[in-house]
């Protein structure tokens, strides 16, 4: 996206660089990294930077108006509602696809939002290894609003930890050393001292929740929640026993609280109204279908990671659906072919980090990752057997 820094760095590239990278990118913790890495970051101009993070605040508008927790009350299902839920979602991640207009110009268009923490320590390591092996120009940074690595390892840690002790924090996830995200679960507890919990070895009495340690009992005072409850639905019976826990009262905090993975969600697109988040409408209340069919998708509320999502909707997936409150019809957006490799350009997704402390009236922008994509949408389904696509990271222009 800026020519000349991507003439240099293609030119510079060599597959021995990138092998010498991923050994790198491997060595912290061995085996963790199961996803594609990317041969490239993108790089992203000011002027671009500025329209990804106008569309996000005006975002952030709509989540912190006071009448947000009204308009969403119906994005958490019932039958997945928690107590105790707080005042707002410590962390949120906006996807942004980088396509092309009317007019063939470069903006970014929403894909998708939540509430939801994603690979926030892992990209620290990205980053530092990506400068090591490759030439990163350096008025360029992966962070946003003036943080670097320490002061965004600090607010992190600050955000996660509180006023706790490590030891009474915990990252639960349901098997999170099977999970192919667990790099970020090990980075996680590598930049902030708390353990990785597996949901199957919590403890309970009462109200309060305990793990064991080196033969002791240790009280869980803080929960940094990685588990997607959708998928907790998914599992064994003896997962799902314990994890009826979680929908119970206990004396714990939630970080963020389970029920805003809902809440800031597909679920909130229709309430926004801004020239870079595409038309979104609930399907229940379309009275007339649009004429273009073709050039809308149609996505189900609950799901993850693109499953249930209908790309060339015709009218026969209108009629199929049952439950149309549970859907949305969303304007389709065109990926640009904007990165250039040497087998043919690649599509670009760029997720912002926000990082929401408690006592803050905003969440402030801090990071991003990147994902790359040769076809027709972005995930490993579509890219298998191709090169210079998968995870990745962008770096921002500075003023």
């Amino acid at each position: 996206m800026v020519p000349s820094i991507r003439k240099a760095y293609n030119e510079q590239f060599t597959e021995e660089k990138y092998r010498r990278f991923l050994s790198d990118l491997n060595s912290k913790h061995p085996g963790a990294i199961e996803f594609r890495v990317a041969e490239t970051p993108v790089f992203i101009d000011a002027a671009f930077r500025d329209k990804l993070l106008a569309a996000c605040e005006s975002i952030v508008d709509v989540i912190t108006q006071f009448n947000f927790s009204t308009l969403s009350f119906h994005a958490v299902p019932a039958n997945l509602r928690v107590p105790n839920e707080n005042r707002h979602s410590h962390f949120i991640a906006f996807d942004f696809g980088i396509c092309e207009n009317e007019k063939g110009e470069l903006e970014p268009q929403l894909v998708e939002m939540q509430g939801f923490p994603t690979l926030f320590a892992y990209q620290v390591w990205h980053d530092e290894t990506t400068r090591r092996h490759f030439s990163i120009p350096e008025n360029y940074s992966t962070y946003l609003n003036g943080f670097d690595a320490d002061s965004y390892r600090q607010l992190l840690r600050e955000i996660i930890v509180g006023n706790h002790r490590e030891e009474e924090v915990i990252l639960l996830e349901i098997l999170p050393h099977r999970q192919k995200t667990r790099i970020d679960f090990y980075c996680t507890s590598d930049y902030t001292g708390i353990p990785v919990v597996c949901l199957t070895e919590l403890l309970r009495e009462g109200k309060q929740l305990f793990y064991e340690k080196d033969g002791r009992k240790i009280p869980v005072k803080r929960i940094y929640n990685r588990i997607i409850f959708d998928e907790l639905q998914q599992q064994s019976a003896e997962i799902q026993d314990k994890g009826k826990w979680l929908f119970e009262e206990l004396d714990v905090e939630w970080l963020p609280h389970p029920n805003w993975f809902y809440r800031i969600s597909k679920y909130t697109l229709p309430f926004i109204d801004h020239p870079y988040v595409p038309e979104t409408r609930f399907l229940s209340e379309i009275k007339e279908m649009p004429a273009d069919l073709g050039n809308y998708v149609l996505k189900p509320l609950f799901s993850f990671a693109g499953q249930g999502v209908v790309i060339d909707v015709e009218q026969a997936d209108i009629d199929g659906v049952k439950d149309p409150h549970n859907w949305i019809l969303q304007r389709k957006v065109t990926y640009a072919d904007v990165i250039e490799t040497p087998d043919g350009p690649a599509k670009a997704e760029i997720r912002i980090f926000y990082f929401w402390k408690d006592g803050e009236p905003r969440p402030v922008a801090t990071n991003n990752l990147a994902r790359l994509s040769k076809g027709k949408m972005i995930g490993v389904r579509y890219n298998h057997d191709k090169q210079w696509v998968g995870g990745s990271l962008a770096y921002f222009e500075r003023e």
